[in-house]
């Protein structure tokens, strides 16, 4: 099956004598003990069943286990690693999880911080306790971009695990377990989840290995899992995802070369423009460039902030993916610790027509030129 076709028909459990088209909710929190049954719904539930095979076919892996957030996913790597382990992440890494391994395993987990967009500063780092290389490409919020073939190569030879979030291309652009990670985390939150309204997290697997079993376990016994209600709506918002995706994408396209030409900005992230840094290996590992950009406003943060209130179709927030337009100065929001420049701005590009997002945008810039 294609892309499209697994979206549509690979989620679809059914349980039901009656034969649904559409799998039904199935909110039992236990199950009538029978032989190969279900027990308990934190342990499982036939909906997180068929969203968990549905994500693994469509990242091209053996398995996936669903969370209640990203952060529960990202989390139960963490607590996987065996203590005094140590990990290599980007330096532009998802704020959240960053948050994660500074300050909730700081006393458990060795971690070393690098621009992961230049392969090559990688072999420095290793050290004999290097346990983890996690790669997020495109970043978030710069959009730097890490050639995967490449990382996931040398942690291959190094005996290291390597992870990659793949939540700002989806598997719709981009699929790292083809490209040699050993596993991708979503937040499915994102476009996953397409409408803003649903909170989630997934880690696939190239392979069910000892250390799989221990996430498995993470997940099962600590319990951070989706309800089958988010499990329902997920499958049910995946079902159109590659289509979503095909006008985010073009979209954000669009608007990266309008801000690129625009007096106002000094610098657009967008791995979709030539002249960025690492356009030419999005295009060797992408098929598409995703629905997210970033870039530098003129005039420092108080400009940056005007710009965003004079908006009327970029709602002013945090998370990204949904089919409405979402903007953002996003160090306001990571706090005083960042190291993401004051006047930067991030934006979720939507699926608004395109005519109002570019006269949206060309009206707030007048306002502050």
């Amino acid at each position: 099956m294609k892309f499209e076709t697994i979206a549509i028909h690979g989620g679809n459990l059914v349980t039901d004598s009656q034969k649904p088209v559409v799998q039904p909710i199935t909110l039992s929190t236990t199950f009538e003990h029978q032989k190969d049954s279900l027990i308990y719904s934190r342990a499982n539930n036939p909906n997180r069943m068929a969203l968990e095979n549905l994500l693994a076919k469509l990242e091209m892996g053996k398995s996936a286990a669903a969370f209640s957030s990203g952060n529960a996913a990202g989390m139960a790597v963490f607590q996987a690693l065996p203590h005094g382990s140590h990990v290599i992440a980007p330096s532009d890494m998802y704020h959240g999880l960053k948050k994660q391994l500074v300050e909730i395993f700081h006393d458990k987990l060795e971690v070393t911080f690098i621009d992961l967009s230049n392969s090559q500063k990688l072999k420095k780092c290793l050290q004999p306790n290097t346990k983890l290389i996690w790669i997020e490409s495109p970043s978030n919020p710069l959009l730097k971009i890490s050639d995967i073939k490449a990382l996931c190569k040398l942690a291959r030879e190094n005996d290291i695990l390597s992870i990659c979030d793949n939540t700002f291309a989806t598997p719709v652009f981009q699929n790292p377990l083809k490209l040699g990670a050993d596993m991708v985390m979503h937040s499915t939150t994102k476009y996953l989840g397409g409408h803003s309204d649903i909170l989630g997290g997934a880690l696939i697997t190239k392979e069910e290995s000892k250390f799989w079993n221990q996430i498995l376990n993470v997940q099962k016994t600590g319990g951070a899992v989706p309800s089958p209600f988010d499990c329902y709506y997920l499958t049910r918002s995946i079902k159109t995802l590659a289509y979503r995706m095909k006008g985010h994408a073009e979209h954000a396209g669009i608007i990266a070369t309008f801000l690129n030409q625009h007096p106002m900005v000094e610098n657009v992230f967008y791995p979709g423009l030539t002249q960025h840094p690492g356009h030419q290996i999005a295009a060797n590992q992408m098929t598409g460039f995703g629905g997210i950009l970033s870039f530098l406003i003129k005039g420092g943060p108080e400009n940056a902030d005007k710009f965003i209130s004079n908006l009327k179709f970029f709602s002013n927030a945090t998370s990204l993916g949904g089919v409405e337009s979402l903007i953002e100065r996003r160090a306001a929001v990571e706090g005083p610790d960042t190291k993401t420049p004051q006047n930067l701005i991030r934006v979720s590009v939507g699926l608004e027509h395109l005519e109002d997002l570019l006269e949206d945008m060309t009206q707030a810039f007048d306002k502050i030129s």
